[in-house]
């Protein structure tokens, strides 16, 4: 008997360290701070099979960076944005999700460790930014 099972779950991960960046504007420099937490999603894919033959199943995951953007510029405008990085980092493993889970969340906190997929984000942000505060500046 063969039988295919799919789940999808979203398990929250931790808190990405913080970055603060300047971006150069015509109407002054803005301060940008960025945080970040990393969602994983989860898919189970495959048949578990009855005794004596090979299991297909296996867990198809994919971490997600959520930023939240704080600016601040010259005369003390502010503008916020959110936004996903997704498939930050991704990968596959043999079996159930819910017993790879702790496999799974290792293998992505070592690979965020690093930060860089933050600054990735923050550094694809700064024409935003810069837009954000061209909209300021033309409503005032």
């Amino acid at each position: 008997m063969l039988i295919l099972t799919m789940a999808l779950a979203a398990a929250p991960l931790a808190d990405v360290e913080g970055l603060t960046t300047t971006v150069d504007h015509p109407g002054g420099a803005i301060t940008a701070d960025y945080r970040g937490d990393v969602t994983i999603g989860m898919k189970q894919v495959g048949a578990a099979a009855p005794g004596g033959r090979p299991s297909t199943l296996r867990c198809m995951w994919t971490a997600r960076l959520r930023v939240e953007r704080q600016a601040v510029g010259a005369g003390g405008m502010r503008a916020a944005r959110s936004f996903t990085a997704p498939g930050v980092v991704e990968g596959s493993r043999a079996g159930w999700c819910d017993g790879q889970r702790p496999a799974i969340e290792r293998e992505v906190a070592a690979q965020m460790q690093r930060g860089l997929h933050l600054q990735h984000a923050a550094y694809a942000d700064h024409h935003s930014v810069s837009a954000d505060f061209d909209r300021l500046l033309a409503g005032r």
